[in-house]
């Protein structure tokens, strides 16, 4: 299993392994330097090894805030996919991971914040402490010097001032609590839950990336953590003066330590780091506005059962693959929010279409809005994303869960049209086709795309070119007493179609293992549209089916990410 999960998986492997290994080399590195630098000796002994604990993780948030903002660039990956496609679809593939890195690199970040507030809050405390110490220790001598001039070691100069005053009244203190709090704010309202069902929190909470990137840049140009000046250092030198400091007598002074160290500050480097990702940023968005001020005409709308709203629509240059997404705005609902949607249609017809489910407050008020007029609508896009690599494989096993059925809607309508036109480039022999769904309603608009596909190639006797099994995950007693009063009829009660219902769940070994028995030296592509829970066990039956013999079958797992 783990060698089928490298094989499939190296790149991504690769790239994480190279992120960890930078992380830790990055702490490693600048923990050590801040720990035993000769510069630092005096800060050292004010501060101890929390001043190496706060240093080495600020390198990190400054790398991880450099790689954070790349993963969203959806211009920038479909330009990387489009620049690539001559590369192996594993590589093509791992673009797919852009949320997953995105989640990981949130969460170094904040593991990161909570490793450097905490050891701002000892060396506050230690500040606070020398500042206040009267017996003539190193610490306390430190402390005292230069108090007057901008030469000074500690930042606290008076026994008045508190932790809680330098938190929030000095620029790295109060930025420092503000960055956390957008940082807590972003990751809170992240989780699952949020976004599948209060999206427009998620959208809101999330643009406080730009209260973070600016307190980020802004933080360190204080420097109040400080070390030893170069001239100071060649003047008087810790390891020759450092004993002398707390000994020596101002008015008789006679040897070569009698001079005062000096302390500047640490330059600020948090901007270097992330200006170049924020340009790089700052260019998608301009595209971004830029694509959406291009008229979207609506040619058709149609409401389906289920309150399932289907928009057709068409704009200038527009190009799309199977099974790609676009952003949808509607400035009459909300001007600042964009919701993905996975494109239905076909790149051989001439619109575009995508089907929305109501499932929030801004689905609920976008159909709500279509029943009475037709708004006007900017789009974004198209962006790549897997399924568009379908007929690259010779096997194709799709599976979609309830309105997860829609990027294959697209694949299959291609599918038709490829058929259709005798297209000799289509790679893909056989396609298995899984739907699993809640409720009977929720196959309503699909019905019409398979009936005529399953007419189309019995015509042109392809009719065993697809094979699709629809599962129905929720049912009640009136749909089973129906489905057993008609079950000799040629075709399907609940969907009218000559493929039967199935009620449950797919057992995927089973599924898994006659995909293999039929094609035992094919590669196969799966590909998900779903939760993740069904993420999990298809890429385990993917794992487990995979045959580590490269003659052999091989099963690739692919999943929509939005």
């Amino acid at each position: 299993t783990m060698g089928n999960w490298l094989v499939n998986h190296w790149f991504s492997a690769a790239v994480l392994a190279a992120w960890l290994g930078i992380n830790i080399f990055l702490f490693t590195y600048y923990f050590l330097f801040f720990d035993r630098d000769e510069r630092y000796f005096y800060t050292r002994a004010i501060l101890g090894s929390a001043l190496a604990w706060a240093r080495a993780s600020a390198k990190c948030l400054n790398f991880n805030s450099m790689l954070i903002l790349l993963p969203v660039c959806r211009n920038l990956l479909s330009f990387l996919r489009g620049t690539c496609s001559c590369c192996r679809r594993t590589l093509r593939k791992q673009l797919d991971h852009n949320l997953t890195f995105h989640k990981l690199v949130a969460y170094a970040l904040a593991l990161l914040t909570a490793v450097h507030t905490i050891a701002h809050l000892f060396n506050l405390e230690r500040y606070n402490h020398s500042q206040q110490a009267t017996d003539g220790s190193l610490h306390a001598v430190l402390s005292k010097m230069h108090l007057q001039g901008s030469k000074w070691l500690n930042p606290i100069h008076s026994n008045q001032t508190t932790v809680e005053y330098v938190a929030f009244t000095t620029i790295p203190g109060l930025t420092g609590v503000i960055i956390t709090l957008a940082l807590i704010l972003m990751v809170t309202s992240s989780t699952e839950f949020i976004r599948r069902n209060y999206f427009e929190l998620f959208w809101y909470t999330h643009h406080l990336f730009l209260v973070y990137f600016a307190g980020l840049v802004i933080h360190g140009i204080a420097g109040l953590v400080r070390g030893q000046t170069e001239q100071s250092m060649a003047e008087v030198h810790p390891y020759h003066c450092a004993e002398h400091i707390t000994q020596r007598d101002p008015q008789n002074c006679t040897h070569k330590c009698c001079k005062d160290p000096e302390f500047g500050s640490i330059p600020a480097e948090s901007w270097k780091w992330v200006l170049a990702p924020i340009i790089l940023y700052v260019f998608e968005r301009i595209l971004r506005v830029w694509r959406a001020q291009q008229k979207v005409v609506v040619k058709k709308v149609v409401m389906h059962p289920a309150r399932v709203l289907e928009l057709q629509m068409e704009k200038k240059g527009f190009c799309m693959e199977v099974g790609q997404y676009i952003f949808v705005n509607c400035p009459s609902i909300s001007p600042l929010e964009w919701h993905p949607f996975t494109l239905t249609s076909a790149p051989e017809e001439d619109f575009f279409s995508i089907h929305i489910r109501a499932a929030g407050d801004w689905t609920e008020r976008l159909i709500d809005t279509f029943q009475s007029e037709t708004p006007r609508i900017e789009v974004d896009g198209p962006f790549g994303t897997a399924s568009e690599d379908v007929f690259q494989y010779e096997v194709a096993m799709l599976v979609g869960a309830g309105i997860g059925v829609t990027p294959f809607a697209s694949i299959l309508k291609s599918i038709w049209y490829k058929f259709q036109q005798a297209d000799q480039t289509l790679k893909t022999k056989k396609i298995y086709f899984y739907w699993l769904c809640r409720d009977t309603g929720a196959f309503a608009w699909f019905n019409d795309l398979l009936a005529s596909l399953e007419q189309k190639m019995a015509e042109s006797g392809k009719a065993d070119f697809l094979t699709y099994r629809l599962f129905l995950t929720g049912w009640d007693t009136s749909i089973a007493n129906n489905v057993a009063l008609h079950f000799d009829t040629a075709t399907d009660t609940v969907t009218g179609l000559r493929h039967k219902t199935i009620f449950g769940r797919p057992m995927w070994n089973t599924e898994f293992a006659a995909v293999a028995a039929a094609h035992p030296r094919s590669v196969v592509g799966v590909f998900l549209c779903g939760p993740e829970s069904l993420a999990k066990s298809l890429q385990k039956s993917c794992h487990q089916h995979s045959s580590l013999d490269p003659r052999k079958v091989k099963f690739y797992f692919n999943k929509e990410n939005f």
